[in-house]
């Protein structure tokens, strides 16, 4: 399976850590220690999860080496749904006239992204698809709580976009050489760890020291199991591109493997966490910094619970 182009779309309005002082009771300081976040992005009036996946489907297009009507296979991913009914996925097959392709939604958390690359690579090993567009929308702000002092001030909002064909159809692909992904909600909190609900509070983080803990555990575990999938080993792994929830996270889990911090690539600072497409909008944002026959890992954990890993060679 190989990537065969990538774009992401980042709102450009920009909510600094003074702006929950008044809402929240915590300081500018004290997000910045415990989170890593400084800014994170939020949708303007009119934008929304679905305006997000059309921009960042055309930024993935500039790059492409085929029609987009070619596309059999679109696969919309995320949780902070704008609508439930007409999902992403519709919203851009009837903005390009796509006429002959499945679309479908996929959710599991921040997972959803990997979920929705093992989706793809599922069809085509089936023989029902041969090029997909995923796209991958969160519009987090949409839905938090910023008086919520435990999480209502982690939430930014981005989309990206994935085309992948099941053969090599230029020089210019990215090989997927794994992915894998692990339903959790057996472990500790599970369900009870994050949650999303539109019509009570929104999301909310009831226990995020559980969180904390499996997400250190898994985004380690998920990582190297696809690592060893690929048949390399982590040494030959040149960018990591973890989850963007929190940078103690990142740096926990660069402890754990003896990593640099210089190894793992992150927006969370200036984005905040951007959910399911963070890993994702991070590798689009540094595409041109990752060099011919470079291996990048991305690694994420979700609430519910859930975890996956893919590593990709450029």
């Amino acid at each position: 399976m190989y990537i065969n182009s990538m774009g992401c779309y980042v709102p450009s309005t920009r909510i600094d850590n003074d702006h929950f002082l008044n809402i929240n009771g915590l300081t500018a300081d004290w997000i910045l220690q415990r989170t890593g976040i400084s800014t994170r992005s939020k949708c303007a009036a009119g934008e929304n999860q679905h305006t997000m996946a059309v921009e960042a489907v055309e930024a993935a297009l500039a790059d492409a080496p085929y029609d987009i009507k070619e596309v059999d296979l679109i696969v919309g991913a995320g949780y902070a749904v704008y609508d439930s009914v007409a999902t992403s996925a519709h919203i851009v097959q009837q903005h390009w006239g796509i006429s002959d392709a499945k679309a479908l939604y996929v959710t599991s958390a921040c997972s959803s992204f990997i979920n929705a690359i093992e989706t793809v690579e599922a069809f085509f090993m089936a023989g029902k698809a041969t090029k997909a567009l995923v796209i991958c929308s969160e519009h987090n702000t949409y839905y938090s709580n910023e008086s919520d002092p435990k999480s209502g001030h982690l939430w930014g909002d981005g989309a990206v976009a994935w085309l992948l064909s099941k053969e090599r159809v230029s020089d210019n692909d990215w090989e997927v050489l794994s992915i894998v992904t692990h339903g959790l909600g057996n472990v500790s909190k599970g369900p009870a760890g994050v949650r999303l609900r539109p019509r009570e509070d929104g999301i909310t983080m009831p226990d995020g020291r559980d969180v904390f803990i499996n997400a250190c555990r898994y985004l380690v575990s998920g990582l190297k199991e696809a690592v060893e999938q690929a048949g390399v080993s982590m040494e030959d792994i040149k960018y990591i591109a973890p989850h963007q929830a929190n940078m103690r996270i990142v740096a926990q889990v660069a402890h754990q493997l003896s990593l640099p911090m210089d190894r793992f690539i992150n927006n969370i600072e200036e984005l905040g966490n951007t959910g399911s497409a963070s890993c994702a909008i991070v590798v689009a944002q540094n595409k041109e910094q990752i060099k011919k026959e470079e291996l990048v890992a991305l690694t994420v954990f979700g609430g519910g619970y859930s975890c996956g890993a893919a590593v990709i060679k450029r």
